[in-house]
């Protein structure tokens, strides 16, 4: 084998690592795409973000596009949200093309850390007692199945797609640890029905993304090719294994990997 095909190789099984922790975890697992390109193959939080963004993006819109069939999309409150995102997200981009490397770093890896320990948090709390009763803005009407939209309701989920589209653009990231909070906050969906929503909103809020870094000729493609064919793959294997393998123990799990993950990447800007 030769060094390219190696490196292809590396390159394609750490998208079907991506996939994996997305398809298990939820949607916020596409977080760890771009510390995986960073550590796997060197590349900068920079160059690593549009291709990170490209493979989560198209792991998350075959997920959306399974959980649309399954009839769990509600597809308008999608819309909205990721018109929200994909306004700012190329000021995202365009921030991180202007921002030091190191800083950026420290960032991403502060937001990974926070992520870490919310994710531990809910999971702990899932396993040991029962949710509190929510009061959601966002509640479906009963004759329909459909939002019953106000202006608490869609101020609230533009405002979740506003931050993620940000943070989808600076940092490379679906967005999908804001949006599915937000969408267990702000509405009365079951937990199936926001994962597949959010997962919408990522595959949309990842393709402005795209296209501005495409437009900006800010993609390694021999790159991007590889690892977003690895995350495909793994979201296809990790939907097969969810039902039997996601939880409270799963959630834990990634939230400790997520740290860990942290702590390397604070250590490397910093030292």
């Amino acid at each position: 084998m030769s060094m390219v095909e190696g490196a292809m190789l590396t390159v394609s099984l750490l998208g079907l690592l991506v996939g994996l922790v997305l398809a298990l975890t939820g949607a916020g697992g596409g977080i760890l795409a771009v510390p995986l390109l960073v550590f796997g193959t060197g590349m900068g939080i920079a160059d690593a973000g549009p291709i990170g963004l490209l493979a989560v993006g198209m792991a998350a819109a075959l997920g959306a596009a399974l959980g649309l069939r399954a009839g769990q999309v509600r597809y308008r409150a999608a819309l909205l949200v990721a018109a929200a995102g994909m306004l700012l997200s190329p000021l995202g981009l365009w921030a991180a093309r202007l921002a030091d490397a190191r800083w950026l770093g420290l960032l991403f890896a502060l937001v990974l850390l926070y992520v870490a320990v919310k994710t531990y948090r809910l999971a702990a709390r899932n396993a040991t007692a029962a949710q509190a009763p929510r009061a959601p803005v966002c509640v479906r009407m009963a004759s329909t199945g459909r939002f019953g939209w106000t202006r608490p309701c869609a101020r609230a989920l533009a405002l979740s797609g506003g931050a993620a589209g940000l943070l989808s653009g600076l940092l490379g990231v679906g967005g999908g640890f804001v949006m599915l909070p937000a969408l267990q906050r702000y509405t009365d969906l079951p937990v199936k029905s926001a994962v597949a929503t959010s997962l919408a909103v990522i595959a949309l809020i990842s393709a402005s993304g795209v296209a501005a870094a495409a437009a900006q000729g800010g993609i390694e493609w021999h790159m991007a090719a590889p690892f977003a064919a690895g995350a495909l793959a793994g979201m296809l294997g990790g939907r097969a294994l969810a039902a039997r393998a996601a939880g409270p123990a799963l959630q834990k799990a990634f939230a400790l990997v997520s740290a860990v993950v942290a702590a390397g990447m604070i250590a490397k800007a910093l030292l």
